[in-house]
């Protein structure tokens, strides 16, 4: 029986793909396989017998990713799964950023108790004009699952489109509508677009990508949109974009002390993935993944191993290893097969920086010799009997 503890509340609509092999458990400690959204999991001691972790999101900063790798743990995210969530609050923060209707709104509330104020308020509505994004142009810096629909949304909006992501996947090139303009750098994007949207994770080149330097490229009165990580906004350096006018509005889904006290911010309480369709299809991901990984020793969408499906096993047999990415060990695994004069019919090994990945499939049942001569080879992380 192998035994799922989820962290945070996990959509049934995933849970109850589980199969009777699988056993929800309320002790971390005693999980094989975790499920989780937000939860920290830094301070926390990984489980002996947990093999693997999926995240219902694609966020995976809570989750201590080099740890768990470390120690035969492999993670999963859910890309894609939140991304037309994601697309419409975009949409949305679009439309609040070309027409004031945070300041029309509060006017409204604000003066509710007026007996006239279906008179007052044609004199008032003045102050909240806006304009059209029709013909405006949008630059989407990042073009991944959310990036792409986001382009392709508003390319049908009637705006002039700018994308930009050296990383590019085929998939995502495929999904990626003709009229978007594919450019090479995202400083292209900062002199050319009224509107700019991210949609890149936090890495060394990225964090911080919105400052002082990038602000000063784009046109007065721009307009930024920022639904992925807080951390690609110097804070600092867009309350004085905001208060000089070169920026119109900065639209956020990750309100900090900072930026909840600017004027000019619209911020939202990190609300892109928070649909109920969004939710459910993180959670059935997640848990296909976990699935897919207990029964098969597959692996998709792992963010600290590498990529790898071997399918369902047609043999007697199937090992598999995470271990060290060094030379001699795929040597010294096969040797161990060989040396009991076992057959490797099919082998697939991946990898991804400092960790790889093994799967054996062989012509006979395993046994637990095989596994202690594996596990006793020094770089070996961890081994597992799927068959």
């Amino acid at each position: 029986m192998v035994k799922i503890n989820c962290l945070n509340k996990i959509s049934k609509v995933g849970l109850n793909m589980l199969t009777d092999q699988y056993e929800q458990v309320e002790e971390f400690k005693d999980a094989n396989a975790v499920l989780v959204r937000s939860a920290a999991m830094h301070d926390m001691e990984m489980p002996k017998d947990l093999v693997a972790i999926a995240r219902a999101g694609a966020g995976v900063n809570n989750i201590p990713l080099d740890k768990c790798a470390e120690q035969g743990i492999v993670v999963f995210n859910t890309p894609g799964a939140n991304a037309n969530g994601v697309k419409e609050i975009v949409i949305a923060g679009l439309m609040m950023a070309a027409r004031d209707l945070t300041g029309g709104m509060k006017w409204v509330q604000d003066n509710k108790e007026d007996a006239n104020i279906n008179k007052s308020m044609e004199k008032a509505k003045s102050k909240f004009a806006g304009t059209e994004i029709q013909g405006k142009k949008l630059g989407v810096i990042g073009l991944g699952a959310i990036g792409v629909l986001v382009a392709n949304a508003g390319n049908k909006l009637g705006m002039e489109v700018y994308g930009c992501d050296p990383f590019l996947s085929v998939e995502h090139a495929l999904d990626l509508s003709h009229s978007v303009k594919c450019v090479k750098t995202r400083e292209e994007i900062f002199r050319e677009c009224d509107y700019i949207t991210v949609h890149v994770p936090a890495l060394k080149d990225t964090i911080g990508m919105i400052n002082k330097d990038s602000l000063a490229m784009m046109k007065d009165g721009v307009a930024i949109l920022n639904f992925s990580r807080d951390t690609l906004v110097n804070d600092d350096d867009m309350a004085e974009a905001l208060a000089s006018g070169k920026v119109k509005k900065y639209i956020t889904d990750f309100p900090n002390a900072k930026t909840a006290n600017m004027d000019g911010v619209i911020a939202t309480p990190h609300l892109g993935a928070s649909t109920a369709e969004s939710e459910d299809n993180c959670a059935i991901m997640a848990v296909k993944e976990i699935m897919d990984y207990v029964e098969n020793g597959n692996i998709k969408n792992s963010v600290n191993y590498p990529a790898c499906d071997a399918g369902v096993c047609a043999t007697k047999g199937r090992v598999t290893v995470n271990h060290k990415n060094i030379p001699n060990m795929i040597s010294q695994l096969t040797a161990v097969f060989s040396g009991k004069g076992i057959n490797i019919e099919n082998m697939i090994n991946k990898s991804r920086g400092d960790y790889a990945y093994s799967v054996f499939d062989i012509d006979t049942e395993t046994n637990d010799d095989i596994v202690s001569a594996l596990e006793s080879i020094d770089g070996v992380l961890r081994v597992r009997v799927i068959k």
